[in-house]
């Protein structure tokens, strides 16, 4: 379908329904091609322009102009302020939509009954392979009611919740449904409000005993001790399908982090684990630097930024990677970067072992002195991402930088190389 009908088509459907058009939408439409698969990107995260954010009114006449069109794939509806009854109307759509492969509702005002909703739809569609709710307050039950959409539904591949307001009961539900669920490959539950201790880590590890469809697990800010760490790696030892492991900003330290070596010993499959703003210290450095330097550790990415390590521990890391090539992506930013560390880093640049691109640090050299100064990049925050035109693909920094200005409504930047953050003290 051109262009050109699409927003002919959106500007009639507002004048039926009595509505304002939105100068995004009409922007949007105008752009995008007649052929192949298309993306609307409507987010309303634009640092360049006063952007209108999308309200519920806005959602039914595009839905409607987008009703038989089957080259539309994507809706980024990120950072707008559409409420339940918008969803409800999004949730009418996919009952009839066969062509809609992601969803993207992140940072909106979706509540409980929202999540009901688009639950009760998705039990019967059989397009959609990624719906991404995070910063929504759909609670413990709207939670409850995904969870259980998991047990019907055969074709989401990735869902994301990320400070979503899940409570235990949901956080337990999901791993449960986990269990038996074939399909999900990518899971995010970041950020919930958990009261109890580490119960929940105990079903997540039973689930991961037996599930080898998920290839990337979010358990980000969920108050994760090293009790919970033991008990999740007894699960993980039986894991052969996990690949990305993001426990960031949790209470893990040099006991938890232990546990977590002796499965890179076991594991052949974990590739990517980012463990930021944890307090794993020297110990919990070389700790890992043992497991990393074995023959046969599969890890190609780490992140241990914000972990209170020092010389000994970071030095063992960077000997770990002489050892054993391929880890191929380390980010230690935010550690005590004393000159010894500074210079066996620049050493891991300069030789080729660790790529500037691939790091978060770059060495520079004052009155004969090492230092190490920030570079804008990081973990990729993403193993496996479906795509619209349905194919799982790695993504890299770019997923967390802002829209390209020449293009915002469909383009990413590259990872921006050589900007760094320079101090004047040593580091």
């Amino acid at each position: 379908m051109a262009s050109d009908n699409m927003s002919d088509l959106y500007s009639s459907a507002c004048s039926e329904q009595h509505v304002e058009m939105n100068p995004r939408v009409v922007r949007v439409l105008r752009r995008s091609t007649g052929t192949g698969n298309v993306s609307l990107k409507l987010s309303a995260r634009n640092r360049l322009e006063c952007v209108q954010r999308l309200e519920d009114k806005d959602v039914s006449p595009l839905l409607k102009c987008l009703r038989n069109n089957a080259c539309v794939t994507g809706v980024d509806f990120k950072y707008n302020n559409i409420t339940d009854k918008g969803v409800g109307d999004l949730a009418d759509f996919l009952q009839d939509n066969s062509s809609l492969k992601s969803l993207d509702l992140t940072l909106n005002d979706v509540g409980t009954d929202g999540a009901e909703v688009l639950a009760m739809s998705l039990k019967s569609n059989s397009s959609l392979l990624s719906l991404r709710l995070s910063g929504n307050k759909i609670g413990n039950r709207g939670a409850m009611h995904l969870a259980g959409m998991l047990q019907v539904n055969d074709t989401l591949k990735e869902l994301e919740l990320a400070d979503c307001d899940l409570a235990t009961q949901s956080v337990i539900a999901f791993a449960i449904v986990m269990q038996s669920n074939k399909t999900l490959r990518s899971l995010d539950i970041s950020r919930p409000l958990l009261f109890s201790l580490q119960e929940w880590t105990v079903h997540f590890s039973e689930m991961l005993a037996v599930n080898s469809s998920l290839v990337e697990l979010h358990l980000g800010k969920t108050g994760m001790t090293d009790t919970g760490m033991e008990r999740l790696t007894e699960g993980l030892r039986l894991n052969h399908g996990l690949r990305y492991l993001d426990l960031r900003c949790n209470r893990v330290t040099r006991d938890g982090v232990r546990h977590l070596a002796e499965v890179l010993k076991q594991n052949p499959t974990l590739e990517v684990i980012d463990l930021s703003a944890n307090r794993i210290e020297d110990e919990g450095a070389s700790y890992l630097s043992e497991a990393i330097a074995r023959p046969g550790c599969s890890l190609r990415e780490l992140s241990v930024v914000c972990n209170n390590i020092r010389t000994e521990g970071l030095l063992s890391l960077a000997q770990a990677m002489t050892a054993n090539l391929t880890l191929s992506h380390v980010y230690i930013w935010g550690n005590n970067l004393e000159e010894p560390v500074c210079r066996a880093f620049r050493e891991l640049t300069s030789s080729g072992r660790l790529p500037s691109d691939q790091t978060d640090v770059s060495a520079y050299e004052v009155d004969g002195r090492v230092f190490l100064a920030e570079v804008c990049l990081g973990l990729r925050r993403h193993y496996d991402r479906t795509n619209t035109d349905t194919s799982f693909t790695s993504n890299t920094a770019a997923d967390l930088l802002p829209e390209h200005p020449n293009n915002p409504d469909f383009t990413l930047t590259p990872p921006i190389q050589g900007l760094y953050f320079v101090t004047l003290q040593p580091c």
